[in-house]
């Protein structure tokens, strides 16, 4: 079988997402519906109808992300009377993606999924006044050249700046206060960076700067049954799989204020015999991510009806 679901994470967000889907099949309005009551929040009408800006809030676009995603897996296992035990060997998810990870493998019920998300989104934008942190994008550079860069930094301004997401060569965030990651931008320009990219993001996800979040989800996670999943899980902050609940809830709570190994996370599938990835839910972020990190490894990305059926003539 040699295959991986993968799920992506915050950013992937677009109005009209899962539409399709859930006219098409009630697998996927179920799903929805559950999330909308699990919340007491019509997110499915703001998931199709917008405005933008609203479905963008981390604590709105992280438990809308999961739900497209948890949709598209639930449509595909209805229409083709099958089971993610039997389609896949591996589940991954990128950042909250983990979360919808742990969901589609049974680790965490859907409705204790969304409440997860929407307590995380809700946390990680109170931890940090907006305004005080940033987050970028150093492109062209390798990880340890940004980890060196990002160390730097932060003794320079003797301020917060940490390596956020080594999502693919020559494709790592970093993040942290305004002052840190402006130095390391400043840094990266004379050591051979090829530019660098400000993110459009409300708060610095993924360092330091967390840890007041990282708190609110140790404490959030220890109210919920983390079961075993029915797949391991290859965790973002260990790149390597895990089924055991008691390290479930240990590693996401590194997770918020860690680095996300995205790249070393593809990689150690592959060396587990992955040759191809689905991903499930929103946009085609993680395919083609997956394009960048190792050629060898094929990637597919399921959102729509059509994605669906493509899909399951495969398997």
């Amino acid at each position: 079988m040699s295959r991986a679901f993968v799920f992506p994470g915050q950013g992937s967000q677009a109005v009209g997402m899962g539409v399709e889907l859930a006219k098409a099949f009630g697998a996927a309005r179920d799903v929805l519906g559950e999330v909308d009551e699990a919340l007491g929040q019509h997110l499915s009408r703001l998931m199709a109808e917008g405005p933008e800006a609203e479905l963008t809030l981390t604590e709105n676009a992280q438990p809308a992300l999961m739900a497209v995603s948890i949709a598209a897996l639930r449509v595909i296992e209805k229409e083709g009377s099958t089971s993610l035990a039997k389609l896949a060997n591996l589940v991954a998810g990128h950042s909250l993606g983990e979360y919808s990870a742990l969901c589609a493998a049974g680790a965490l019920g859907l409705a204790d999924t969304a409440r997860l998300l929407k307590r995380r989104g809700k946390a990680m934008q109170t931890a940090v006044p907006v305004g005080e942190g940033a987050m970028a994008a150093l492109m062209g550079m390798e990880l340890e050249a940004v980890q060196a860069v990002a160390k730097e930094a932060s003794e320079a301004t003797g301020e917060i700046c940490d390596v956020a997401n080594d999502n693919a060569a020559g494709q790592v965030v970093v993040s942290g206060s305004v002052a840190g990651v402006d130095k390391a931008i400043e840094i990266a320009a004379g050591r051979g960076g090829r530019r660098s990219i400000k993110l459009p993001v409300s708060a610095p996800f993924h360092c330091r700067l967390m840890q007041p979040a990282a708190d609110e989800m140790q404490k959030a996670l220890g109210e919920v049954k983390v079961a075993v999943p029915l797949v391991p899980v290859v965790a973002n902050v260990s790149a390597a799989p895990v089924d055991d609940p008691d390290a479930i809830r240990k590693l996401l709570v590194e997770q918020v204020t860690g680095t996300v190994r995205w790249r070393e996370c593809v990689l150690a599938m592959k060396d587990r015999g992955i040759a191809n990835l689905v991903e499930c839910g929103a946009g085609k972020v993680l395919a083609g991510l997956t394009r960048r990190i190792d050629k060898d490894v094929q990637a597919v990305s399921i959102g729509t009806p059509a994605d669906v059926e493509a899909f399951l003539k495969t398997v």
